[in-house]
């Protein structure tokens, strides 16, 4: 049996966090849930993470931000801000998706991230890392 692909949620709203980790959870996936950005870098940094789905607006740090940093540390991670369409397309985002929250289905989501975390971009199975020279690492 696979091991169960790991979602990051994160989203203010506890209601809608429920909802969406009961979802997520009754159809296959290990969901970590945080109900801000603090919170979710400490999961992120602590779990390995397959996919990321973040609320586009938060108190403190909104969603775009917060996908800015974890793309700093894991740029090969998908990672999907829900939101207003409108209010979203205004910024540049660094987020892999950007899907409407209150009109899209629970199909649409399970379909996106489905996409999504089967053609992650991080090394694949069986690959060997090539480990950096010191010289190397310190150059960069």
């Amino acid at each position: 049996m696979r091991p169960k692909k790991v979602i990051l949620c994160v989203d203010d709203n506890e209601q809608e966090l429920s909802v969406l980790t009961f979802m997520l959870a009754t159809n296959g996936y290990r969901v970590l849930s945080a109900l801000n950005g603090q919170e979710a870098i400490g999961m992120f940094s602590a779990t390995i993470v397959d996919i990321v789905l973040a609320d586009f607006a938060m108190p403190q740090m909104d969603g775009n931000q917060l996908v800015g940093r974890l793309k700093q540390s894991a740029p090969h991670i998908p990672m999907i801000l829900l939101g207003d369409p409108q209010k979203m397309s205004s910024d540049a985002h660094v987020a892999d998706a950007l899907l409407p929250k209150k009109s899209c289905s629970a199909q649409e989501l399970l379909e996106r991230i489905k996409l999504m975390s089967a053609r992650k971009r991080g090394p694949r199975k069986g690959s060997v890392r090539v480990s950096q020279s010191p010289e190397l690492a310190v150059a960069s």
